[in-house]
């Protein structure tokens, strides 16, 4: 990002709802922001092959491309592109594929104006060199390539699983049925819930995103060292992604 005016390439194949967003951002007084809009994802990316843009605010579900596809195409034209999804498509629906292709940041188009609030707030952190990837914060001197996306779920805003990938839910020994609707805490010691309650939740939260070791606790009662990377959307749901961590000694039993 330069320190001209920042530039926002806004893609979405409801014409209507793509000059909603850029209205939203150039309007505000706080951002000094430059918007260009296409509605054809195929499109975009050739503007994005031709000019440069700090960041680029998408639908997901578009045809021809998803919003994910053209990220994916994007990033080979611009690695470090910040890429907002902003669609109706919950995270539920596209969590795996959100965390493998690097997805900056989810805003649900579902909240109303609510929703374009909190677009606007992220694009603002992105504006501040805030951005980030799912994944992308170091910690515990892991780092993101320490993590092989074995597994992936989404924790609703009330703390229960809202979809389980199976590999997640076969890491803990768990069938993905088991697991939706039940807390996140139940997948791990007491002293490692404190542990995620007091450091992992808040980071998030406050924008972060959080790439560390934890144990994790089987159906059989067993733990393993397991590594995870965690993100927050802004509508308050978690993006988990879990490994075994076996650089690690395995975690013995109490």
């Amino acid at each position: 990002m330069t320190n001209e005016t920042f530039r926002v390439l806004c893609v979405d194949d409801e014409p209507g709802l793509a000059r909603l967003v850029a209205t939203h951002l150039e309007r505000d007084a706080d951002l000094d922001c430059e918007t260009a809009v296409e509605t054809r994802p195929d499109d975009a990316l050739r503007r994005i092959e031709r000019e440069s843009f700090d960041c680029v605010v998408s639908d997901y579900d578009m045809p021809r491309l998803t919003g994910v596809e053209l990220l994916s195409a994007a990033r080979e034209v611009d690695p470090d592109l910040p890429f907002l999804l902003f669609s109706a498509t919950g995270p539920a629906d596209i969590a795996a594929e959100m965390v493998r292709a690097g997805v900056s940041d989810y805003v649900s188009k579902r909240g109303g104006a609510d929703g374009y609030t909190a677009l606007l707030r992220r694009v603002k952190r992105t504006a501040a060199g805030e951005n980030g990837r799912f994944g992308a914060r170091d910690a515990d001197d892991l780092t993101e390539a320490d993590v092989a996306l074995d597994g992936v779920c989404t924790v609703a805003p009330d703390g229960t699983f809202e979809f389980v990938g199976e590999e997640y839910g076969a890491l803990y020994g768990y069938a993905p049925e088991e697991l939706e609707g039940e807390p996140w805490q139940r997948l791990h010691p007491e002293t490692e819930v404190e542990h995620i309650e007091t450091n992992v939740i808040p980071a998030v939260t406050d924008g972060e995103r959080w790439t560390g070791a934890s144990t994790g606790l089987r159906a059989d009662g067993s733990r393993f060292a397991e590594s995870k990377m965690v993100s927050a959307t802004a509508d308050d749901r978690l993006v988990i992604s879990v490994s075994p961590l076996d650089a690690v000694r395995p975690v013995a039993d109490d």
